[in-house]
């Protein structure tokens, strides 16, 4: 990672620990969002799960009622303190990192994270599929659900500056992946991957390349 994009994920970190308490309001303010959460019932999302960047939780108590067991990480604990009063059930386990520095500890039947790909540089895009790939179990499956091209029209000229209630901006990443590109980009690093669009969102299930044999 370039040391641009060091700092930017360092503001983006500090972004989302700042935003934690206004997190939500988009949730409350857009049905799409709040109809998208159904999406999780018709994706391969059982077993031991682990959820990349949970946010304040959203995602995870949903998950939690497919999962056997869900590790559920994010950098931020303002968030992780939400999530945990919304999603505090005795098969979820909360870690508190940032997914670039992060190295599983484990391997899980699915990976899952919602809205964290866009936030992904593309210079660290290759190193997070790596990670991704080492905490899947073999035949796991990874899913990912994010805003899409048609999302690109609500988002504001200077779509990489966020603005807080209280006046203080913050830098981020922001990528909204074309389905067809981002599926050629994982077939480049060797993974099988279906991304589809649901209204303004992307809803994707890929599969990273094989492991070799042990000789």
């Amino acid at each position: 990672m370039t040391i641009d994009d060091e700092a930017l994920v360092a503001e983006q970190i500090a972004y989302y620990r700042a935003r934690a308490s206004e997190y939500d309001r988009v949730y409350s303010e857009r049905e799409d969002l709040r109809e998208l959460l159904a999406a999780v019932d018709g994706l391969p999302i059982t077993g031991d799960v682990l959820e990349l960047a949970c946010g304040t939780g959203q995602w995870t108590r949903v998950l939690a009622a497919r999962a056997r067991s869900l590790t559920a990480v994010d950098a931020s604990p303002e968030v992780l303190g939400i999530a945990q009063e919304r999603a505090g059930f005795p098969n979820v386990r909360f870690a508190q990192a940032d997914v670039f520095r992060w190295q599983p500890p484990r391997r899980f039947d699915a990976v899952f994270f919602a809205f964290f790909l866009s936030h992904v540089p593309l210079s660290r895009l290759s190193a997070f599929w790596d990670t991704v790939a080492a905490a899947l179990a073999p035949h796991g499956k990874a899913v990912f659900i994010d805003e899409g091209p048609a999302e690109a029209a609500r988002e504001e000229v200077a779509a990489k500056l966020r603005r807080l209630d209280d006046g203080r901006e913050y830098r981020i990443e922001k990528i909204f992946h074309d389905p067809g590109k981002l599926t050629g980009e994982l077939a480049a690093l060797g993974w099988s991957a279906d991304v589809r669009i649901r209204g303004n969102f992307i809803v994707g299930v890929a599969q990273p390349p094989p492991t070799p044999a042990a000789p």
